[in-house]
């Protein structure tokens, strides 16, 4: 990389009560391995803990570090605040519970140059503090556990339907808008779909690698994962060209579930007169629920990343991912999400 190929940086982060992971992502920032100025602008939602004073202290501690204020609390509102507050070429959203490896600064701007994308993102690699958020991220990195995006399991470089965070040419911002504030969540693909609209490049780099810790509570995880589904939902209603088969998966693994937990309790009391036709059909819709729990089992005990006991909760984590997304998706395609928040984030 030369020297003309280290432009200044300005990292951008929605935060809303993360008090115990703020300071830790910020220091990651910080600390990147790169030549170029840098400059970190946190959007400061309405946080019932601690993390304006933790956020106060940081920009104490470091001038680099610059706050706003995003009173809706919103992460499409508050990543377009930040920005528009940048001074530098280079945009790179973060996330409080996220940690960037040393290098991805430094890489990540040599590959968007090396391939003139104006979206560059990486693997997201999901850590944990504790055996449950450890059996989360396993559950994360499983293609059994948020259906093998290559930001999840990884893929060979080249074009991405969309970015993990994402590394930004400023000027692209200017060109195709900011951030849709009416999607409160999953904002990042239809930003991805414009800026490839635009006949720019997004690309997916999996040597750039992201730490980030999921939410480490079986309720806020369900929480999180009713809230992605509905907003998948909803990007499916507003653009159908974008809805995969990996998101009709889990919407038919509930529904042949629910269907065969039904089939368990009334196929036994079908009498001799019934027609053989509609008994198979009530013995083969048993194996559904038989079938997803083989699933979940395998998945659990396959996953490379995880201790037995990991493996254990991930007998409960799976479905916990799968039910809530499932049911949100199908909910957001049918009527929209409807401004469903991630409950899993905010407290009262």
């Amino acid at each position: 990389m030369t020297s003309t190929q280290t432009p200044g940086v300005s990292y951008v982060m929605p935060v809303l009560n993360e008090a115990n992971y703020l300071r830790d992502a910020v220091l990651s920032i910080l600390n990147q391995d790169y030549a170029g100025d840098k400059e970190m602008i946190l959007a400061l939602g309405p946080s019932v803990d601690k993390t304006d004073e933790v956020a106060a202290v940081l920009a104490a501690e470091d001038s680099r570090v610059r706050l706003v204020e995003n009173p809706r609390g919103r992460t499409p509102i508050g990543l377009n605040l930040a920005i528009k507050a940048s001074k530098y070429p280079i945009i790179i959203r973060v996330d409080a519970h996220s940690e960037l490896e040393p290098s991805y600064t430094a890489r990540g701007i040599e590959t968007m140059f090396r391939v003139d994308a104006h979206d560059v993102g990486g693997l997201m690699d999901a850590r944990g503090k504790n055996p449950l958020q450890r059996s989360i991220a396993a559950a994360y990195h499983s293609p059994w556990g948020l259906g093998g995006a290559a930001y999840h399991s990884g893929a060979p470089e080249g074009p991405a339907e969309s970015a993990y965070l994402g590394i930004f040419r400023r000027e692209v911002f200017d060109e195709v808008g900011f951030y849709d504030e009416s999607l409160w969540r999953a904002q990042d693909w239809e930003l991805c779909l414009r800026i490839r609209q635009a006949g720019h490049k997004v690309w997916f780099d999996p040597e750039l690698r992201t730490g980030y810790y999921p939410r480490d509570e079986f309720e806020a995880l369900a929480a999180q994962s009713y809230a992605s589904g509905m907003w998948r939902g909803e990007l499916a209603r507003r653009y159908p060209a974008g809805k995969s088969l990996r998101h009709d998966l889990p919407p038919l693994m509930v529904a042949g579930t629910a269907i065969g937990s039904l089939a368990l309790i009334i196929e036994p009391f079908l009498g001799r007169k019934t027609n053989p036709t509609v008994r198979l059909i009530w013995k083969l819709a048993k194996l559904a629920p038989v079938t997803y729990a083989g699933l979940v089992v395998y998945a659990s005990a396959t996953a490379s990343r995880a201790s037995n006991k990991e493996k254990f909760l991930m007998l409960r984590v799976l479905p916990t991912i799968h039910f809530p997304w499932a049911i949100g998706f199908v909910k957001g395609r049918l009527k929209g999400a409807q401004g469903t928040l991630d409950k899993g984030r905010v407290r009262s």
